[in-house]
């Protein structure tokens, strides 16, 4: 399988211009500085991931906030500092939010939603298409609804023809329906060209990786598991704690007994043989623990499924730098931290 060079080990900026708990001034500029790209790279790893949410630079009539660009551009001219490459990540577009699946609704049945993102694409393209050697453009996070992915093909073709009006050569990432599921990427297009990656996130299993999630539905208060644990323990502590029968889905999926590399190997395998089929990279996007599961459990996690991204030349991104309750820098990993940041 060909690799994505360049952005083999990187890292997440999530909840500084996406996702953030206040969208003004004095958040962009106080979360993250030039000191936090410059620790970053001192991580030993090759790349940024920069999540955008459209009002950041767009207001809701889609007048354009040009002040806001700014943010990219010094995150650009940082990475360049300290030889870092750089993912631009529209996280969020008009009318389509991942964690709100009611308000996304119809997106991909109106016509002036999907112009309105291409437009955006346009103007992004148009602006960042000269950092083509060190940029590549990944078109929109996490698509939800499982029923869209022949919408979500042609849309996401006729934003990779917009970007190529500006950049022939810029690498373009478009991930899968289901949350950007990898077992989602067989159900994307053959690419346009050898500049596409298929992207696909994984937190799998959330039994584990979104323990006492509060915006999970099917996750109970308070609850803690380990890992690894036998897929049978799992199972049991499913029934115990009556959640319901879509969190052990996963485990069907991959037919084994017992958690490690052989559990990645077996969720990624229909997506590698997709990306070989296709001659394309493969890369996720996403990949973490949340702070309420234990840190050596967090660390067992982490030596798993970076030993099957190294086995399969799968580039990768850690979800995330600071906060956003996966946090690598926060107080429940400083314990591991160091032991965390060699495996990146």
């Amino acid at each position: 399988m060909r690799t994505f060079e360049g952005y083999q080990k990187g890292m997440n900026l999530g909840g500084w211009i996406s996702q953030c708990r206040v969208y003004e001034t004095q958040h962009y500029d106080s979360f993250i500085k030039e000191e936090d790209i410059k620790e970053i790279a001192s991580w030993g790893v090759d790349h940024i991931r920069l999540p955008l949410d459209y009002n950041v630079i767009e207001e809701e009539d889609g007048t354009p906030i040009e002040e806001n660009y700014k943010y990219i551009d010094n995150c650009i001219e940082w990475c360049g500092k300290y030889n870092l490459n750089l993912i631009l990540d529209l996280h969020k577009t008009a009318g389509y939010v991942f964690d709100d699946i009611e308000g996304s609704e119809g997106f991909f049945d109106n016509d002036k939603l999907k112009d309105r993102f291409i437009a955006l694409w346009d103007k992004l393209a148009a602006k960042y298409a000269k950092y083509s050697d060190r940029m590549a453009f990944e078109l929109l996070n996490e698509i939800v609804d499982p029923g869209v992915a022949l919408k979500w093909n042609a849309l996401a073709k006729r934003a990779m023809e917009t970007i190529r009006k500006y950049s022939k050569d810029a690498y373009i990432l478009v991930g899968g329906i289901n949350y950007n599921s990898v077992l989602s990427v067989p159900q994307l297009d053959p690419p346009m060209d050898d500049k596409i990656v298929y992207n696909f996130h994984c937190y799998d299993p959330q039994l584990f990786t979104h323990q006492s999630a509060y915006w999970q539905d099917f996750m109970p208060k308070g609850f803690h598991t380990e890992y690894p644990m036998t897929v049978a323990e799992y199972e049991k502590a499913v029934k115990d704690n009556h959640m319901p029968d879509h969190t052990t889905e996963i485990f069907r999926r991959a037919g084994v007994a017992d958690m490690g590399i052989g559990f990645f190997d077996a969720i990624f395998a229909p997506a590698i043989e997709y990306a070989k089929k296709m001659n394309a990279p493969l890369y996720c996007g996403e990949y973490g623990v949340i702070d309420q599961a234990p840190a050596d459990g967090t660390v067992n996690w982490y030596k798993d499924i970076h030993a099957a991204f190294e086995k399969h030349g799968i580039g990768r991104a850690a979800w995330t730098y600071k906060e956003m309750d996966f946090g690598l820098t926060q107080e429940h990993v400083a314990s591991v931290k160091e032991e965390l940041i060699k495996l990146l």
